[in-house]
């Protein structure tokens, strides 16, 4: 792919990210019932550190939002037609920096189960599993950690796995 650029996401991104959200493969069949109806708002992108790899052309290609208290990596989704073309390792790369930067020892995620190999093979490391949350999510999600290399990342990880037996929402 050619070059990619990664911005601040801006409110008017809302309705794209959406978009990006609700027509993702990876959530069709058993899990489409996470994805439906979410909404990616100027308010939520106001709230946290969201961010879009834009494309030569200008065309959105990913996004990803961080969650900075307590650390977790709420959304992250790439264009179906641009995967497999490092973008989502670029947004990967780009949210520890983000969350190093911030003084975060590491970052949380609830990986969506088919995402868990993509996240182990950029560095996280599974720490427990969340329970389903019926009816909206039927199934247990991974819990991983990326540490930053900031702070003190074994203190993180205790504290994150005590605090993953609660889900954050309804998002994956």
């Amino acid at each position: 792919m050619q070059s990619m650029t990664i911005r601040r996401a801006l409110a008017r991104d809302a309705e794209r990210l959406t978009a990006l959200v609700q027509e993702s493969g990876a959530y069709s069949g058993a899990y489409a019932s996470i994805i439906s109806g979410y909404r990616v708002t100027a308010d939520y992108i106001a709230r946290h550190e969201v961010f879009v790899a834009v494309g030569p052309d200008g065309r959105v290609l990913g996004f990803y939002a961080l969650v900075l208290d307590p650390p977790e990596l709420d959304l992250a989704f790439v264009a179906d037609d641009a995967q497999g073309a490092g973008v989502g390792r670029l947004l990967v790369r780009h949210m520890t920096d983000r969350a190093r930067d911030a003084g975060l020892p590491g970052v949380k995620v609830v990986a969506h189960p088919p995402a868990e190999e993509f996240y182990r093979r950029l560095g996280a490391r599974r720490v427990g599993v969340v329970a389903p949350t019926p009816p909206r999510i039927g199934w247990e999600r991974p819990q991983l950690w990326f540490d930053t290399g900031a702070g003190t990342p074994a203190a993180a990880t205790s504290d994150v796995a005590a605090a993953g037996d609660v889900p954050r929402g309804q998002r994956r």
